[in-house]
């Protein structure tokens, strides 16, 4: 699988922020996510991301999220409810992965995620779909 950093669209980069538990890369409307191997993913975690993300874009502009899943690792799919009551949104999400590990947390996912979740075997793929939603939603603003 293709990392963010090995891909022609980095080039478009505004910024990188990396935690403990992984690499988050910031684009105009677009955060893609490399979760570091073995790690547990859960709300702790994500809400240091929700929170890089309001001082990037602010609260106000449709934000395209993919999880780019290069590692295995585990996501709380529980979590989501917290994300929600937090009354958090994300416009589309999409997952990249074909490990094991990335199937079975996508299928928990899903059950607790209130949209719907693409998914792709190939980051470049996810990135042209999630840029053609945003710009298709800011034209219907």
């Amino acid at each position: 699988m293709k990392r963010v950093r090995d891909i022609a669209y980095f080039k478009k980069i505004r910024e990188i922020r990396e935690y403990e538990f992984g690499l988050f890369y910031f684009f105009d409307g677009l955060v893609i996510s490399e979760i570091h191997s073995g790690v547990t993913f859960n709300w702790n975690m994500a809400q240091k991301v929700v929170d890089a993300a309001h001082e990037f874009y602010g609260k106000n502009i449709p934000i395209a999220y993919i999880s780019n899943r290069v590692n295995d690792y585990f996501v709380v799919p529980g979590d989501w409810a917290k994300f929600y009551r937090n009354r958090h949104k994300l416009s589309f999400y999409s997952v990249v992965g074909n490990t094991k590990g990335s199937f079975t947390s996508l299928v928990l996912e899903r059950m607790f995620f209130q949209n719907s979740i693409k998914q792709f075997s190939d980051v470049e793929d996810a990135i042209d779909w999630s840029l053609t939603k945003i710009a298709t939603q800011k034209e219907l603003a």
